[in-house]
């Protein structure tokens, strides 16, 4: 009984849900369906490339030994072809050329075919025919069918060759023009001997097969050296491959080169230096889990310490409604603390993240800066600071909008942590100023976010943005990784981030110098250090919105 057979693959079947999309490559066997996307074969692509043109060559040099090979077959028959036209006109001038003059045809043929019989006698395999013209064209002997010349008569006593066809047979003539007279050399007679070209052909039959059986044996010895050459020299290659498979996971020492071939040295260079990155973001990773984990250990030893002391007033009896209050305080206060740490390192995760993750669009700085400070003034108004927020103006005197392309919650923490930063280092009856401003060019814009705290030395500047970094001499109580998601979120926006102080030192004087943070952030260029556009571009506006028309 007959099962029925699935139907046979072919371009037109859709796929199948939850697989990868195939494609569909028809070859000389059928049809070979492999998933598209994957990986091509180096070593195959090679051996294509030096196969496939000596496939291709081989049937030209087939027709080229052909060729060749009749020419050399043509040499000795024509030779031959040559003596016995010059012996048959040799014998005609030695003895019967004077009776041509005569009218006795009978006995001129008669000596012609004996000579002709004499001379023509060869193989039985080659058929050969001959032809005597007098002086005015009329045959003398031989066959008639052989065609004369055409054209004028060429030099007499030279031998001439030609290719013809003969009762239906290809022949090669070969013929002779003999003078009868000095005087009227128009008139001369013609001497042809025609041959079939059996011969010539089995000639270069035989010397193709001496030339090509040897090509049967050495063209799959070469189609296997080839093969044997390229697996010797993707050796290397697959050693190499051992070892990085070999290794740890936690091995990020560079690869020895040593043994690397030539051409493949620049890829393991590369290699060693992602390793060598990798290994450094490795340990800043690390030495920045230590640190939060150092740092969480304060808030959260708070809790347990105020924890543990209600419950041992109460186990006491001493439980008053006071102390009972005083630890409920401390309690949220070092809950607070950790909940502002454990936010504060997401943003540094989030800070952190590939950049294919992030969807840039077109914002206003100003609005988000003034959502900042607005979210701000109940702590500001609870520590008596002044908040403010001044944005840009157009000659009317109305606000004008501050676009660029950014991701937008990254730039709302940048805003927050610096208003943050300030608001911490302010003393109470301080103030606080984020404003918002665009250069004359319009492509450029810029966030100042100052305060009257107690400013930053020239030496910490470059320190502060270092992570659970903290200026001495405060005694301000923070995590240190504000200003650290400031620089990355910046460094992501293609941003610079300088620091400045509002007010001149004067020695030792108690007025305190006060600190300016100035972030410029282009937003007139399309491209924002990598970050994709959602559109299906770098940017869908080349041209900042900011700008004049």
């Amino acid at each position: 009984m007959n099962e029925p057979r699935p139907p046979p693959l072919t371009a037109a079947t859709p796929p199948q849900p939850g697989r990868r999309p195939r494609e569909t490559l028809r070859g000389p066997n059928g049809v070979f369906a492999r998933p598209a996307g994957d990986p091509r074969s180096l070593f195959g692509e090679m051996l294509d490339w030096v196969l496939a043109p000596l496939l291709f060559l081989w049937p030209m040099s087939l027709a080229l030994t052909w060729i060749v090979a009749q020419n050399i077959a043509h040499k000795p028959y024509d030779a031959e072809l040559e003596r016995v036209v010059q012996a048959l006109a040799a014998h005609a001038t030695a003895g019967w050329v004077p009776l041509i003059r005569r009218p006795e045809r009978a006995e001129v043929a008669a000596e012609i075919e004996r000579a002709a019989r004499t001379l023509l006698q060869g193989d039985e395999e080659a058929q050969r025919w001959y032809q005597f013209l007098g002086r005015r064209g009329e045959l003398l002997a031989g066959d008639a069918a052989l065609a004369v010349p055409s054209g004028d008569p060429v030099l007499s006593g030279t031998v001439y060759f030609r290719d013809d066809v003969l009762h239906d047979e290809p022949v090669r003539v070969a013929y002779l023009w003999l003078a009868t007279s000095n005087e009227d050399r128009d008139n001369d007679a013609l001497v042809q001997v025609a041959e079939t070209l059996v011969q010539r052909e089995g000639l270069a039959i035989d010397i193709i097969k001496g030339v090509l059986l040897p090509q049967f044996l050495i063209l799959p010895l070469a189609v296997v050296l080839v093969w044997l050459a390229l697996s010797r020299g993707f050796r290397p290659l697959e050693q190499l491959q051992q070892r990085i498979r070999q290794r740890q996971s936690n091995d990020l020492s560079p690869i020895p080169e040593r043994d690397v071939p030539e051409e493949v040295a620049p890829l393991v260079r590369s290699i060693n230096d992602l390793l060598q990155r990798l290994d450094k973001s490795m340990a800043i990773q690390r030495q920045f889990l230590a640190d939060a984990a150092h740092q969480l250990k304060t808030p959260l030893a708070g809790l347990r310490t105020q924890a543990e002391l209600a419950a041992r007033e109460i186990d006491g009896g001493r439980g008053d409604p006071k102390s009972m209050k005083h630890s409920l305080r401390q309690i949220a206060v070092s809950s607070q603390r950790a909940a502002h740490m454990v936010n504060q390192l997401l943003s540094m995760a989030r800070a952190d993240a590939d950049s294919t993750t992030l969807r840039p669009q077109w914002v206003d700085l100003g609005a988000i800066a003034r959502a900042v400070v607005r979210d701000f003034v109940p702590r500001a108004m609870e520590r008596r600071i002044d908040l403010g927020y001044e944005g840009p103006q157009d000659e009317a005197g109305a606000e004008r909008p501050a676009r660029l392309m950014a991701e937008p919650v990254l730039l709302g923490e940048l805003v927050r942590n610096l208003v943050d930063n300030a608001l911490q280092y302010t003393p109470s009856g301080g103030m606080v100023t984020a404003r918002v401003s665009l250069d004359a060019a319009g492509d450029v814009v810029v966030l100042e976010v100052e305060d009257t705290g107690p400013g930053i030395t020239p030496g910490e500047r470059d320190l502060v943005f270092q992570p659970f970094y903290r200026a001495l001499g405060t005694l301000v109580d923070g995590s240190g990784l504000g200003l650290a998601i400031v620089q990355e979120v910046a460094i992501r926006h293609g941003a610079t981030v300088s620091i400045e102080d509002v007010r001149p030192r004067h020695g030792d004087t108690e007025d305190a110098p006060g600190a300016r943070f100035t972030v410029r952030l282009p937003c007139g260029t399309p491209e924002v250090r990598g970050l994709p556009n959602p559109a299906g571009g770098i940017a869908a506006q080349t041209r900042p919105p900011n700008a004049p028309a």
